[in-house]
């Protein structure tokens, strides 16, 4: 699997799953590459949480991706297993952000305590908010998640890529690696 694409060939993909453990920056990138190339973005955490923190089910879940990924165009961020399959099978590449842990703990961390201060609401119209006590101090909050997945990822993306290889793969190892490869996408060719 390449580290990056190589710059004299040009980034042709439509269709595009970008995957990394949570808070490696999915949605951010994902958002500035579909900018950049004029697709839709999807971000798979919005179909996924209803209000107050529910899960849709997976059905649910699996219709509103269907929806989502029904176009010729798009660039979807997330790891739900529950839909890969559906992901995947309509993508055309598929970019993974594999930063340093100590990366993922610091962008969570600061991504945490914005919207905590903030009182942001995550998604539209769902009152789903960030509280210290629901993601610090429980099993199943997300720096818990990130600790119990970032490992098991790094094993399971390289053989799930290795199953799907009519997939474009990139592995991008850092932010920087990540901007430069971003900053070569040719919006005219891409």
């Amino acid at each position: 699997m390449p580290a990056a694409r190589d710059p004299a060939r040009p980034f042709a993909y439509r269709r595009i799953a970008v995957v990394g453990t949570s808070a490696s920056g999915k949605t951010t990138f994902s958002r500035a590459l579909a900018a950049r190339l004029g697709v839709p973005h999807v971000e798979l955490d919005a179909l996924h949480w209803e209000a107050n923190w529910r899960e849709a089910p997976d059905n649910v879940m699996c219709e509103r991706v269907e929806r989502a990924t029904s176009g010729d165009a798009w660039v979807v961020d997330g790891n739900y297993g529950v839909v890969r399959e559906i992901v995947w099978g309509r993508a055309e590449a598929v970019i993974w952000l594999d930063l340093p842990l100590r990366t993922v703990l610091w962008r969570y961390a600061a991504r945490t305590r914005r919207r905590i201060r903030s009182g942001q609401e995550i998604w539209p119209d769902t009152g789903n908010r960030e509280r210290i006590t629901m993601h610090l101090f429980q099993r199943d909050g997300l720096l818990w998640w990130i600790l119990k997945t970032y490992h098991r990822r790094r094993r399971e993306f390289p053989v799930l890529l290795a199953a799907n290889p009519r997939l474009h793969a990139v592995r991008l190892r850092s932010p920087a690696e990540a901007d430069a490869w971003l900053s070569r996408v040719d919006p005219r060719t891409g």
